[in-house]
């Protein structure tokens, strides 16, 4: 499959965060690919954006952000935890959308070595902290282009999800971003991952 484009990522992140759904996250390690089908995303627009990392300005950690689209947004979070992110919008529109989640469909065992813990069962790689650890992402990966065809880092098309198998909701750990960006419906999933929620 091809690498998306830059003119895909050109848009605002509700946009591509929706059409991220079904996309495939690829890693490649040592030759080794890793694959699994987007299913979980979250949007985060600009400086107005109340929850987005640029609401305050430009800084060292979210510079990436303010840069050309089509680029990985990898930032550090809770003093543990690597969080994968797509640059989009126009450069100098700091805009990204959150992988939260993959389905695994490829390098099964890698990502089993990498991240042992629950390996291959139903809520695997249902987190944006777990899908990174499964594909060894981490803050040397900042910056990365996505669109490039030989790089490590890629997303590549996959499937179309229609509108009757994806829901919106609020993002997730807000709890201290006032309305309406706590409550906004910038994060997109597919219907089986809530659906899965509901059952924990």
């Amino acid at each position: 499959m091809k690498n998306l484009k830059r003119s895909f990522y050109n848009r605002l992140a509700t946009d591509v965060a929706r059409e991220l759904l079904g996309a495939r996250l690829v890693r490649v390690i040592d030759g080794q690919r890793l694959v699994g089908m987007i299913t979980e995303t979250e949007a985060y627009q600009g400086e107005h954006d109340l929850g987005c990392h640029a609401h305050a300005g430009k800084t060292h950690r979210n510079a990436v952000m303010y840069g050309p689209p089509g680029h990985a947004y990898v930032y550090f979070t809770y003093g543990m935890h690597w969080m994968l992110n797509a640059v989009t919008d126009s450069q100098g529109m700091p805009a990204a959308v959150l992988i939260r989640a993959i389905q695994p469909l490829l390098g099964l065992d890698i990502m089993a070595a990498n991240r042992p813990h629950l390996a291959n069962t139903r809520h695997w790689l249902d987190g944006p902290a777990k899908l990174t650890q499964a594909l060894k992402i981490d803050g040397s990966m900042d910056g990365i282009d996505l669109c490039d065809p030989t790089g490590s880092l890629v997303i590549t098309a996959g499937i179309h999800l229609p509108d009757s198998e994806v829901k919106t909701t609020p993002r997730i750990g807000l709890n201290k971003v006032p309305e309406p960006w706590k409550s906004i419906p910038w994060r997109f999933l597919q219907v089986d991952r809530l659906d899965d929620e509901k059952s924990k």
